[in-house]
């Protein structure tokens, strides 16, 4: 980089800003919105995690400017708006995480990193507490803050985190298998009886509900771990289609025991 090329960041705020300028900007972004822009920063998210996943540095490189050019997207559309611009983005997560570590940037000693975990907690529900207070709400929830959209499975563990750290949470895993058998044979049953779809939907999210639950008792990300078993579910379904075209057949022209042949062969392959 020249002496007198701007540093990265301002090049991309100054392409950000050109993209929406009125007079010869682009006329996709400058008809965008937060809505609007709001699932392409959810897709962003996903397809970083996709890099990461397949340990694809260079993807994961492109992928993390495409997610930060989000960023930059709704700073500038702030910034036009006067409500803040990018230096104020970052400067609030600057303080955000001097506050949250004050055995880094402070005196405060802590000791692990379990321990930070129940400091970071009980400081980001005293800033919810005051965010309360300076809203004028009377009550605060122990949910407070659990964002309604992130994907169901991480709400769902996020809210059952919660709930335990004011001890709403069984003490071991037994009582999780337990529940699981319990909202299983309730789901069994309004299927059995033609509950209607809406009394089996809410069986079924019951079930869901707690499964994410023994995925938290047993340290595992439901996200994550459905994320992996489609990825499983995806290769070895394509092996399978691999070998029916050896045979010069499609799935559609194949028996379920036939395919259920060669998932069982391609299981083995892979073991």
């Amino acid at each position: 980089m020249s002496e007198n090329a701007p540093a990265p960041i301002d090049r991309l705020l100054e392409i950000m800003a050109r993209l929406r300028d009125p007079d010869g900007g682009c006329p996709w972004d400058l008809e965008q919105s937060y809505a609007t822009i709001a699932p392409h920063t959810i897709e962003e998210a996903y397809e970083v995690a996709e890099a990461i996943h397949e340990q694809d540095m260079e993807e994961l490189k492109s992928e993390l400017g495409d997610l930060m050019f989000q960023v930059v997207f709704y700073a500038q559309m702030a910034r036009e708006e006067g409500h803040f611009d990018f230096n104020d983005v970052i400067t609030a997560i600057s303080d955000k995480m001097i506050s949250r570590h004050p055995h880094v940037f402070g005196s405060k000693d802590i000791e692990s990193a379990d321990a930070q975990v129940v400091a970071w907690e009980e400081t980001k529900a005293e800033e919810r507490r005051q965010k309360a207070e300076n809203n004028n709400h009377e009550t605060v929830s122990a949910l407070d803050g659990v964002a309604i959209t992130l994907p169901a499975l991480t709400r769902a563990v996020k809210l059952q985190n919660r709930a335990a750290r004011v001890g709403f949470d069984w003490p071991d895993i037994e009582p999780v298998f337990d529940k699981i058998h319990e909202e299983l044979d309730e789901l069994k049953e309004e299927v059995k009886q033609d509950g209607g779809p809406a009394r089996v939907a809410e069986e079924y999210g019951d079930l869901m509900f707690v499964m994410a639950n023994l995925g938290r008792h047993l340290n595992l990300e439901p996200e994550t771990v459905l994320r992996q078993a489609n990825h499983k579910f995806t290769r070895r379904f394509k092996g399978v289609e691999s070998k029916l075209r050896a045979r010069g057949k499609t799935p559609s022209e194949s028996s379920l025991q036939e395919m259920d042949n060669l998932w069982d062969q391609v299981k083995k392959e892979e073991t």
